[in-house]
């Protein structure tokens, strides 16, 4: 999946991931977090979430835990800013964004650009605000504004994999069940698409967006 000095890193790779609400990382690059875990070497992994409630709090590091459970080294961060607010507590949100540069990750998986949900679109500005020199990868949610686009990297997926994260998603997040979106069709749905647009012979794929990649 990685080639050059990132997959021959012998100390093992620096990752952080960067999500808005408790379940975004899962949706968005769940998959990818498993093949990471069995293929390459992590040294430290950061786990970031900015909004979260009491409850959403627990099921997020229960689910961080179980992506990462092959991950030595690792920090589940969760935040209590407000949903929906993201626009408007800036500030902090920046503030939080200016502690991690002290990590140094070699790849961040984020939000994409163009979604159109307010605090998704403050987490990829302040990412890229942020980090300069890095290798960012950015992550899909399906949604009801249907912000679908086009991206250029996929990561094909075995069935067994896409299972098990669709299946972690919907244990995990049981706060979130009576939301007409959530439910294992949706997760699997646009896995298969960007299975079919990748040709995956798997049949399952994630995409990304990676709009800045120097070798």
């Amino acid at each position: 999946m990685l080639t050059g000095k990132l997959a021959g890193r012998a100390e093992g790779l620096r990752i952080l991931y960067l999500g808005a609400h408790c379940d975004d990382i899962e949706i968005g690059c769940g998959g990818t977090i498993m093949r990471i875990s069995e293929e390459y070497t992590t040294q430290q992994v950061k786990w970031l979430v900015f909004t979260s409630t009491d409850t959403r709090a627990v099921e997020a590091r229960t689910s961080a835990e179980y992506f990462l459970q092959k991950c030595k080294k690792k920090e589940i961060v969760i935040k209590n800013f407000r949903d929906g607010f993201l626009p408007y507590e800036a500030d902090a949100v920046k503030h939080v964004f200016e502690e991690l540069k002290s990590f140094q990750p070699d790849i961040i998986f984020t939000h994409c650009r163009h979604d159109l949900h307010q605090d998704h679109r403050v987490v990829c500005e302040l990412t890229w605000n942020t980090f300069r020199n890095h290798l960012i990868f950015e992550y899909e949610i399906p949604k009801y504004e249907g912000d679908l686009g086009s991206p250029n990297c996929f990561v094909p997926l075995e069935g067994a994999v896409a299972e098990k994260k669709v299946q972690a998603i919907v244990e995990n997040y049981g706060s979130q069940a009576s939301k007409q979106w959530f439910d294992k069709e949706t997760f699997f749905s646009i896995m298969r698409i960007r299975g079919l647009e990748s040709a995956s012979k798997t049949r399952y794929a994630e995409a990304f967006y990676v709009r800045k990649f120097i070798l």
